[in-house]
This record gives C-alpha cells, structure tokens and sequence, in this order.
C-alpha cells in the first residue's frame, strides 16, 4: 500500500497523461482503479471527475461550462462494470447528487430508484445490483468515499464491498490508513487531470494569442532587450518600414532618438507600466507621425510588446487648429496673436538685432463699406495683403492687427531703410486701382514706424510707440508715414496719453480700479429704491483717478475691454454679496458692456455661470450696451439679451441716436431701456430739434414697450422738460456727482425733483 501511491504518480508523469490524448486519460484511470481496488480489497470502484475552466465571468455563472466523467472497476463482474459505468453516465441528476452533494442521502436514494427502472440488464444482473447499491444509503459506516479539489478539477473516489463488508469488524486505525490511501489516489488524480488541463489551456492560449496578434488591426511587435524587433503582425509587415532583426531606432530620426530612449527605459525599469511617445517617420515624400506605446509582453524573455499608431490626422488637425488660431481668415496673414509672439522674440534674442515696428491704417475705409458693402471692403484688405507681402524684404512680416489695420515687422532694419519701405507702400498703395461694380475708390494708408529699442519693457510700449506715430500721420492729412521720435513734443503728448492707458495691464494685476456709481433718477415713477449705474474709476499710484474715458478706449484696442468687464461684474457681486442689505432695497442697478466682449465667447461663458451662482442678486442688474456695438454686432447682442432674460436681468441700448440705423435696429432687439445719447438733451430747453427727437423717441418707447433714460441732465429745468415729454429716468450731474460704491449705506430713494439742490455742473461719464 506504502509503495503504491508512488508508482500511481510516476505514471501519472511518464504516460503521456499530459498529452491531448482522451485516450491515455481514460486509461490511466483505469489502471488507477484497478490499482485501487487491489490495495484496498474492495469489490468495486467508481470515479466522478469534473473540471470547470471559467470561461465566463461570474455574471454569466448560468451557462454550464462544466466537464463530468464517470468510470468504474468491479473485480469480479465485468458484465456490471460496462452497465453500472453506463447507466450512471445517462442519470446525470445521480451524478450531479454523487459529485457535488455526497452526503444528500435521502436525494441519492431516490435517484438509485429511477436509475433501478431505467437499467436494463440480464435477469442475473438486476438480481445483483440492489445488493450494489444498497449500501450507497450507509456508505459513511461501511463504505470509502475521498473527495478532493485541485485547482479547477474534483475528483470523487469511492469504494464498494458488495458480498462482504470486512472493514466492519477492522480497527479505526486501519480504516483510517485506508481512506487516507484513498484520498492520496483522488489527489494523484485530480492533479494529472489538471496538469492536462491547464497544459492544454496554456496551448490553447499561445494559439489565440498567436492568432489575435497577427489580426490585430494595429501594427504590433515584440522588442528583445537590444530593441529590435523579433516579431511584429500583417498590420506593421504591410505599412512600417521595418523588418524583424532591425532596430527600431534606425528608423526614426536622431533627433527623436533620447525620447524613445528614455521611454522604454520606463517601462523596462517598472517606473509605469506602459509608456508612450509620439514621433515621426518619413514614408516616400510623406512624414507621418506615429504613437509608439511600450508594456512587458510577460514572457520569459523580458521581451516588450510594441503597440503603434498612426496619429498623423491629428499632428495635421493641430496644425491646421494652430494655423487658423495664429491666422487672419480672411487673408491668410498672421493674427494679433501671432504677431505679438513674434515681437516677444525679438525682444527676448539675446543678439538684440535691430528692428523697427509699423502699424498701417487704410484711410477712409469705412467710407468703402458703407458705400460698396462689407464684401467690397473684404476684397479691399485682401488686395492690400497680397500687395503689402510684395512690397517687404523677404524675411520680414506683415500681419493683419484687426479691421483696417496691418502690422509690419521688419528685422535687421534701421530708421532710414524703415523709412524707405513706409515711403514705398505709401506710393504704391495710392497707385493701386480699386474697382468694384465699376466704382472706383481710393486707396492710401498713413505708417506709423517705432525702432524696437534694446531697453524697451515690453512690445506694448513699442506697439504704443508704433500706433500714436500712425495717428500723428492720419491727424497730419492721412496717405503718410510717421516716425516715432520721443523729442518730438507733439509725439511726446500723444504718446504719453497712450502709455498712461495702457496701464490697465498693470492696474489689473494689481486691482487699481474702484467702483463708482451715478443715480439714474426717476422723473415721474415713484420708486423707492435707488436705481444706478457702475462707473469705474482707474486709481494712479499718487491717488488720483483716470476717468474711463481715457483709459477705455484704449482697453478695446488693445483687447483688454473684456478683462476690464470681468473686474467691473466680479467685484460688483463681490459687494452685493457683502451688502445685502442694501442691495435688496435698490431698484436697478446698470453695468456697462463693451463691444469687445459681445464677441469674446469665453467672457460669455463666464458672466452666465457667474451670474448663475448668485440668484439672489441678479434680478436687479441692467446690462447696458452701446447703440453701436448693438448694431454692428447684431447677432451677439441678440446672444446676450437670450442669456440675460432667463436669469431675470434687464438690458439698456445705450447713447441711443449716435448711430445711423437706431430705429431699424430697435425692432430686432428686445431691449428693456433706452438711454438717449446726451447730445440730445444738453440743450433741450432752448433747440426745438433736440425736443422733437426726444419726443420722438418717447412716443417709440410707448409703442414699443421699453423705457426712456435721458443722459446729461444739467439742471432742474432740463429734469422738468424731460418729464413733461414722458421721459422715465433722468441721470446727470444736475441730479448727483458720481461718487465711490463703498460709500453707499442705504438703498432708499429720496426724489430730485423736490429736494432743493441745484447749480451742478457735469454729465453722465
């Protein structure tokens, strides 16, 4: 018995168990229950095997993926071996009980009835096998059963004493030694059959991986540790330019050669599990881009499993997405955006090259677009690109800054030669024939020219330089060229005007603005809350103020407007959130708007989310836009007035009769006020015209549906006028001086037109 279990082991590794062979499986078990049944002097041996390979995750445990086997050895009755062995065979509920619920009785018993009347069998046979399986109902007394699970295989083993039952009258002891025999045998067992089971799984997975590799519709390959490839699929056979036993550097540039180094570097050192870099490949005349993505491919050779794509559309996209964001549309120029960058670098070489700066304004353009339309105008900036890049040295750059204005940079150039150009385009752009729908117009440009100095701050000051030449050169009579000279007391005016506005840049950083507020007074309304409007004040290092009428103008041309609005809308809340208070008793409070940021999206995007976080304030905030930035960008005043009434805001047209197109445009926009240009009212009291317009536009408000602010109310006498036309609101200096926001306590209105103050000087700014 001792020596057994080694021999039973010794052929479960030498004869061919673990080959795909059911034969030599079936076999060796039989030879294992004969084996058995000798040692243990038993009449018969039966054997349930099952093994499971999970194939399936457990939400899918309802399909039944198991294997079971039955095989049996009777010592005497062969005849009762092949039908015991068959007849469990076809009672699959006996075997399932048998295997997987041995101590179930009861259920057995029953199963042992339906597998009696399904049996059949010669006389003699049926005869015997009652006193078979009779004692299945107290094997645990009587009979031998050994249960073992290794890994995904269970094996059952039991032994039958049919005519006699020697282990009754037996020791413990030696009935101990036998089941422990016996479950050495189930063990020897389930471990042969799981050999052969995972060694076929193993096979079987070499073979699909080897399959899945190959039809993967991306390139792969394997890399050995001297970085060639030892492997690789169709995909990379058909479109890589390497073989197997090339190194996968040579086919890349040098220059790429340090980041695909330290790239597997990672990987191999087990810094990332998987690394990738992106790098070139020069196909014929093509260069395409590929991502070469690197993992352990988890064999015993250390080798890397290569993982490569083609990410040439979206190098291509990146460019074009590059292209058009540093790109005028219109004429292929280089944008602001682009041409700042470029002036960035001049002033960061280190080699402080010489370089001068133009700014070119077309003269009288708009005159071209009112009189032969807008696409008259888009062909004329064409033209005056194209026409501009022939007239520059080859090197230099010229750019298209916004609208009619272009910029020029010209590198290794001094005064004179600069000179020379501006004088050239100046000629040249004059001789040029403009023609549309057989009306000729005219063309010229005033140049302003500004040397890039070595000890210049930053490009705005040279850009300042640049533009306050150009508008010396239009205030001279325009079709002129203009160079910067910092002695020049005329140039030195103007150019620190432009400078002091510029400062906005700075005062942002460093939050050197305050908020202001006027009253916008109702003249026949009896309100009780205040209504206002924000001004803003930029604050100078000495303490005093820059009113916006300096320093705006200068924000929209340099694009900072929209940064400015931010400041004004964010610090507003800020102080209504701090003031609640005060906040809940006014009735209106305005902000202005600029042109600038209609048109910037991501200011947008901002004032709608920030407006949505403080619900309880928004309710009384107006949001004034100018007449003309309403009527030159039509459908973004249109996207504001859809984003403020949802949120329960008011909009206000401002400077209301300043443009050519108020009344047309009016019926196109849903606005709640609008504030007529001050112009109109300043002399109210003694010119017919204004009063005729105002009453004008009061009879609009009726049957239109929106209310009338006046603007420039002097005095009381303009206040009572107002009223007496039907104008709702009135603001001026007549009515109050603007004063800082932080000084507001009280939000309750106390009316103008009964308090005895008078003799004010001033208007709305």
């Amino acid at each position: 018995m001792v020596n057994s279990t080694p021999q039973l082991l010794k052929n479960v590794l030498s004869d061919g168990i673990l080959k795909d062979d059911d034969t030599s499986t079936a076999t060796f078990i039989d030879d294992a229950l004969a084996q058995v049944c000798q040692q243990v002097k038993c009449d018969a041996v039966f054997i349930i095997t099952s093994q499971q390979d999970n194939l399936f995750a457990p939400s899918l445990a309802v399909v039944d993926t198991a294997v079971r086997q039955v095989a049996s050895f009777f010592s005497n009755e062969q005849q009762c071996q092949s039908l015991f062995t068959q007849g469990l065979q076809s009672n699959q509920p006996l075997v399932d009980a048998l295997s997987d619920n041995e101590h179930n009785l009861e259920f057995i018993a029953a199963q042992l009835d339906s597998f009696y009347a399904a049996t059949p069998t010669a006389k003699d046979i049926l005869s015997l096998l009652p006193q078979l399986m009779t004692p299945f109902l107290k094997w645990n007394n009587v009979n031998i059963v050994a249960t073992i699970t290794v890994g995904n295989v269970k094996v059952m083993l039991g032994c039958l004493y049919i005519h006699s039952h020697p282990l009754a009258s037996e020791q413990q002891e030696e009935l101990d030694g036998r089941r422990y025999y016996l479950e050495d045998v189930s063990f020897q067992i389930a471990s042969a059959i799981e050999l052969k089971r995972v060694s076929k799984l193993l096979d079987n997975k070499e073979k699909q991986y080897q399959e899945l590799f190959q039809q993967l519709p991306m390139a792969c390959g394997l890399l050995d540790n001297n970085d060639c490839i030892v492997m690789q699929n169709q995909v990379a056979n058909q479109s890589l330019p390497i073989v197997v036993g090339q190194s996968l550097f040579s086919i890349i540039p040098v220059d790429d050669h340090a980041l695909l180094s330290d790239t597997l570097h990672i990987v191999r050192v087990g810094l990332l599990r998987q690394a990738f870099c992106e790098v070139p490949l020069q196909l014929g005349l093509n260069k395409h881009w590929y991502k070469f993505s690197f993992c352990h491919a988890l064999n015993a050779q250390n080798q890397l499993l290569l993982m490569i794509e083609d990410v040439t559309e979206r190098y291509q996209l990146a460019d074009e997405l590059s292209f058009h964001s540093n790109h005028d549309a219109l004429t292929g120029l280089p944008n602001r955006l682009q041409f700042e960058a470029l002036l960035e670098e001049v002033l960061s070489d280190d080699e402080s090259i010489q370089a001068c700066v133009a700014f070119l304004d077309l003269d009288q353009f708009q005159v071209i677009n009112d009189l032969s339309g807008h696409q008259a105008g888009d062909q004329l900036l064409q033209q005056v690109a194209k026409r501009l890049k022939q007239l520059l040295r080859k090197g230099d750059v010229v750019a298209r800054l916004g609208g009619d204005e272009f910029g020029l940079l010209m590198y290794y150039s001094d005064e004179e030669s600069a000179k020379q150009v501006a004088k050239r385009i100046c000629h040249q752009l004059f001789e040029h024939e403009f023609i549309w729908n057989k009306v000729k117009h005219n063309v010229s440009a005033s140049i302003g020219l500004a040397k890039i100095e070595a000890d210049a701050t930053d490009i705005y000051q040279v850009m300042s330089q640049a533009d306050a030449a150009c508008r010396l050169a239009k205030e001279e009579g325009r079709n002129r060229w203009h160079y910067f000279c910092s002695q020049d007391p005329q140039m030195h005016t103007l150019y620190n005007q432009m400078v002091a506005s510029v400062d906005i840049t700075g005062a942002l950083a460093l939050n050197q603005f305050e908020l202001f507020y006027q009253l916008i007074e109702p003249l026949e309304k009896p309100e009780t809350g205040v209504h206002l409007e924000i001004l803003l004040r930029m604050v100078q290092e000495d303490g005093t103020f820059v009113s916006p009428g300096v320093f705006l103008p200068a924000a929209e041309r340099y694009n900072l407007a929209s940064r400015v609005d931010r400041w004004v809308i964010d610090n507003l809340l800020k102080w209504g959130a701090e003031n609640l208070k005060t906040w809940s008793e006014l009735s209106m409070v305005s902000v202005n708007l600029s042109a600038t940021s209609l048109a910037d999206q991501k200011f947008m995007s901002w004032l709608e989310m920030r407006l949505m976080v403080e619900p309880e304030l928004v309710d009384k905030l107006c949001f004034e836009i100018t007449e003309t930035a309403a009527v030159s960008q039509l459908q973004q005043a249109t996207a504001l007035i859809d984003l403020l009434k949802p949120l329960g805001c008011k909009l206000a047209l401002d400077d209301f009769g300043s443009g050519f197109s108020s009344f047309a445009y009016l019926k196109c926009l849903d606005v709640d006020f609008v504030k007529i240009d001050g112009q109109f009212v300043v002399n109210l009291c003694s010119d017919k015209s204004d009063e005729a317009i105002i009453n004008a536009i009061c009879q609009l408000g009726k049957d239109m549906n929106f209310e009338v602010i006046a603007e420039f109310v002097e005095s009381i006498e303009i206040g009572h006028k107002l009223r007496h036309l039907g104008v709702h609101y009135g603001q001026g200096y007549a009515i109050n001086k603007p004063s800082p926001l932080t000084g507001l306590i009280s939000g309750c209105r106390q009316p103008w037109l009964v308090r005895k103050e008078n003799n004010y000087l001033g208007g709305d700014i």
